[in-house]
Parts: C-alpha cells; sequence; structure tokens
C-alpha cells in the first residue's frame, strides 16, 4: 500500500512541474506587450509603462521569474491584481470555497443520476428502460451546460418563480444558499450524469457477465445484494476514474455557470479578470484550477487503492 502510494505521490511531481510552466507562459505566449495590454485603457506614460514592468519584475530574465513565480507560489504568494491592487491569494480565496461547493453539489447530482440510471440500463438491457435511459444520457451530453442554465433560468425562475434567477445566497442563511445552488448545480451536472450513466452501464453489463455473478444468484442472495455488492463493487474502477476527471471538468465549467447565474466563485473570478487583462489574477485562478484538478485525481488513484485490493498488494 505505502508503495502504491509513494508512486502515486512522485508521479504527481513532473505533472505539478509542466503545469507551473504552461501557467508561467501564458505571460509570453499572448501577442503584444503585456505590460501595454495591461495599461491599455489608461492614458499611460513610458516611465509608468517602466515602473509596472519593473513591479512584476518582466525585465529579469525568463528563468529567473518562473523561479521566483513557483517560490512564491509555494509560500502562497501569487502576486498582486493589477485592478484592484489586492493579492491574488486573498482574491481566490474570498470566492473558491463557492467554486467548491457548486462542484460538489454537481458531482453529487451526476454522481446519483447517472449510477442509478447506467444501473437501471443494464439490469434492463434492450428494453424500453434501456432504451429510454440512453436517449436521455445522449440528450444530456448534446446539451450545453449554459444553455441549460438559461433554459432552468426561463423555466423556474422566470416562468413559474420557484428559485432565484442569480447570486449565490445570503452567507449563513443555509436554505437562502441552498436555494440558490439547486439550479446551477443541476445545470452543471446533468452532462457529468450522462456519461457516467453510459459508462456505468457498459461497466456493469461487463460485470454481469461474468460467472461469480451466476453463483451470487445461486447461493440464494437477493437481487439488490447482488447488483450492488457483487456487481457495483467490481465495476466500480472504471466509474471511479470518470468521477475524478469530470470533478475536474466540472471546475472548469463553473466558468460558464458561474458567469451565467451571476454566482460568485473562482470561474466567473478569472473571467473577469480576462476581460480586465488582469494577468497575475488570470494566472492565479488558472494555476488554482490546475493544481485543484491534479490533486483530484491523485486521491482518484488513492481511492482506487481501497476499492480494489488487487491493486492496493499488486
Amino acid at each position: 500500500m505505502l508503495r502504491f502510494l509513494s508512486a502515486r505521490l512522485l508521479a504527481t511531481i513532473p505533472v505539478v512541474f509542466g503545469v507551473t510552466v504552461a501557467v508561467f507562459s501564458m505571460l509570453y505566449l499572448i501577442p503584444g506587450d503585456p505590460v501595454k495590454m495591461m495599461l491599455s485603457e489608461f492614458q499611460s506614460t513610458p516611465e509608468q509603462i517602466a515602473h509596472m514592468r519593473a513591479q512584476l519584475h518582466l525585465d529579469d530574465p525568463p528563468w529567473v521569474q518562473y523561479g521566483r513565480f513557483v517560490w512564491n507560489g509555494l509560500h502562497g504568494d501569487l502576486g498582486m491584481s493589477i485592478r484592484d491592487d489586492r493579492p491574488v491569494t486573498q482574491e481566490i480565496e474570498e470566492v473558491f470555497p463557492s467554486t467548491v461547493v457548486l462542484a460538489v453539489a454537481a458531482l453529487a447530482i451526476s454522481a446519483t443520476l447517472g449510477v442509478t440510471l447506467g444501473i437501471i440500463a443494464a439490469l434492463r438491457q434492450n428494453t424500453w428502460a434501456d432504451v429510454t435511459t440512453m436517449m436521455l444520457a445522449t440528450l444530456g451530453i448534446s446539451m450545453p451546460s449554459f444553455w441549460l442554465a438559461l433554459m432552468l433560468i426561463f423555466i423556474f425562475s422566470l416562468y413559474f418563480g420557484l428559485l432565484p434567477a442569480a447570486g449565490g445566497g445570503e452567507p449563513g442563511q443555509i436554505g437562502d444558499i441552498l436555494a440558490h445552488l439547486i439550479m446551477p448545480a443541476v445545470a452543471l451536472g446533468v452532462g457529468a450524469a450522462a456519461i457516467i450513466a453510459r459508462l456505468t452501464r457498459s461497466s456493469m453489463l461487463d460485470v454481469l457477465r461474468l460467472e461469480y455473478m451466476n453463483t451470487a444468484r445461486a447461493k440464494g442472495l437477493n437481487g439488490a445484494t447482488v447488483v450492488l455488492r457483487h456487481g457495483l463493487q467490481n465495476a466500480l474502477i472504471p466509474i471511479i476514474t470518470i468521477f475524478g476527471l469530470q470533478f475536474g471538468a466540472l471546475l472548469a465549467g463553473t466558468v460558464f455557470i458561474e458567469t451565467v447565474f451571476g454566482r460568485p466563485g473562482l470561474g466567473r473570478l478569472v473571467v473577469n479578470a480576462i476581460l480586465n487583462k488582469d494577468f497575475p489574477l488570470v494566472q492565479g485562478g488558472v494555476l488554482v484550477f490546475a493544481i485543484g484538478y491534479v490533486f483530484v485525481n491523485l486521491l482518484v488513484d488513492l481511492v482506487y487503492a481501497v476499492v480494489d485490493p488487487r491493486i492496493r498488494y499488486g
């Protein structure tokens, strides 16, 4: 077990290194002078441009800038926001919990809905239930999350007036926060639920054909025990894999959903930073997204060892 965990932790090091290089390189890959772009909306003098260039240490060699970027990042310093003149870390800390709550809620919806529909489709293969479920899954994959978000706002906010259309809820008011969370989480989670449903069906069909499933039925075990304990548990590895991948996709999807619903979060913060040409804030937000995705997939690898003893002892 310890060897497996050590190998996975070591494997994340080059990935994190690649992520930091890619995020740092954003400043050099954009066309034009980044300092002039950041000051393009202001009447700036050559002295002000030179001052900002020195403030951002852009006169140093690239490898020196990268070393400073990594060293400061390890100490929680992602620079200062150009527009707000506040630490980037502080701005991210204020909105990141809201994004995590939205992504986790969407994953919970997608996991519950996707696994349930996938199991039903596998148990009723080639019946109307299977065909209907897979049609719904195809429809869910085909719908862009921002379009579904607009439809939910139109139906449940404008037409029926049941749910608030925008905002994140009043701090400390659990009921109000949940009311503001329902539609964004559904809009974000439906597409992932469709993917999980299709994969769960495929994985369950492979397991249901194995001999030990027939043995479990012959022993007189009830259907739920056979399906959930002997079937689903052995079909979990590919399903857990897609959970990790979809959580990363859900984090990225918050960029659209938070913008549509006017919800505070890291995705909306990054969008506003891009529009304002606030490159330190963009770099910080993208870095947090990327590192979060890497470590969620590391967590998925660790869950493998818990679910499947062959991985733990192999």
